[in-house]
């Protein structure tokens, strides 16, 4: 028997995890087990900073090398996981070594969705923007005068929109749904976020989706779309979501549900394996989320270390969730699944905005466009439960401190 705790995934919520661990003077074995080459690493300014040339890698880990020796910390880079046997409390490594666990934490994230090989998904130069790899990929392709296809106008596709025109590159989006963020944000922030990127020169076309990419030896070369036009291209990056990676969990008889099952606690259906950030499906009010986003991963991974080192805290998940698009700061706070309502107000700044969801008459959500006040103040209502006075939002003139009061 063995109190060591295997994690599967090296990206924030596993890295967060080991190190609250560590902090809390848990002393048992850690081993974390990544896919990728290198050590765990902060991903947002991957396709911000870093690819804009603003920030080196170095910069972006989360601790130095030799962190993880100091710590007891093990790390096996550039391996995963193929097989957890939950009877032997076992996991089976790709390169045939078997380690025994005691607690097991998956911590598998998500992948991005890719494109089908039948409408040009293989073809060279078709990006997604996700790890170190993508990011490295895409630097390269990101020169002035050059010509991208962004394929989906959620948060994904217009952040590396904004960093293409940054670059000096020609920028399309397409986005077959009614309208940009539709799935995300109110009508009200969408249109703040068009307007701004038509106004950096980005060609956006919604309700227009993609019918197949063309190639010419092999590359990207052109886009057909689904209005019959067709459009040159040097390369496309696709931001259509992302799927978690539940799939080792479902091989291993634990319950998944686009994504693993989990109890407040982030206990999976087996009571010696937990699962935390984007590949966990968590209790929320009358159901159950999966929320992508750092913060949460970080939270949830801190509340699991909290639990596997004797606490008995529940996670209680406060959403929120940032967007960084040329100089303009979109921060989220709350989950506006199910709004019904919303109120628009202007900041005490030029181009400053705020959208208010509610649902049956209770806030639920704020997006505050480079509004700090407008996100501070939502998320403290948010947090102590307070349910603002609508006449206020909708008085432009009124100091939003009233609704704290």
């Amino acid at each position: 028997m063995t109190d060591r705790l295997i994690i599967i995934g090296a990206g924030q919520a596993g890295f967060a995890m080991a190190a609250k661990l560590r902090a809390l003077h848990d002393t048992r074995p850690i081993t974390i087990i990544g896919a990728e080459d290198v050590l765990p690493y902060q991903r947002p300014p991957l396709s911000k900073k870093y690819l804009l040339g603003e920030m080196t890698f170095d910069r972006l880990l989360f601790r130095p090398e030799h962190w993880y020796p100091d710590n007891n910390v093990e790390i096996r880079l550039a391996t995963w996981v193929e097989q957890i046997d939950r009877d032997k409390k076992q996991v089976a490594l790709q390169d045939g070594s078997i380690l025994d666990y005691g607690t097991l934490a998956l911590t598998t994230g998500s992948a991005p969705r890719r494109l089908p090989a039948a409408v040009g998904g293989d073809l060279d130069g078709v990006y997604v923007a996700r790890d170190k790899r993508d990011a490295d990929l895409l630097a390269n392709e990101m020169r002035p005068g050059r010509r991208v296809l962004i394929i989906g106008g959620g948060y994904i596709g217009l952040e590396a929109a904004a960093v293409a025109r940054y670059r000096g590159l020609e920028v399309t989006v397409i986005e077959m749904a009614d309208r940009i963020l539709q799935r995300v944000a109110a009508k009200e922030t969408a249109d703040i976020i068009r307007a701004i990127h038509e106004s950096h020169d980005v060609v956006i076309r919604e309700k227009t989706g993609l019918k197949r990419l063309v190639g010419r030896d092999g590359h990207v070369c052109g886009a057909e779309l689904s209005d019959g036009s067709v459009i040159e291209i040097d390369f496309a990056i696709v931001g259509i979501g992302v799927v978690p990676n539940d799939q080792l969990a479902k091989e291993a008889g634990l319950d998944v549900a686009n994504g693993i099952l989990v109890n407040e606690f982030a206990r999976t259906s087996d009571t010696s394996i937990f699962a935390a950030g984007d590949c966990a499906v968590q209790p929320w009010q009358d159901g159950r989320i999966r929320l992508e986003s750092v913060q949460n991963a970080v939270d949830q991974a801190e509340a699991v270390a909290a639990v596997i080192a004797g606490g008995d805290a529940p996670y209680d998940p406060k959403p929120w969730f940032w967007s960084d698009q040329y100089d303009v700061k979109l921060q989220i706070a709350g989950f506006n699944l199910g709004y019904d309502e919303t109120f628009l107000r202007p900041g005490a700044r030029e181009g400053a905005h705020s959208v208010w969801y509610f649902r049956n008459g209770q806030f639920i959500a704020v997006d505050a466009i480079n509004d700090a006040k407008a996100y501070v103040t939502g998320k403290k209502l948010l947090e102590t439960k307070i349910n603002p006075d609508k006449a206020v939002l909708a008085d432009a003139a009124a100091d939003l401190k009233q609704l704290l009061a």
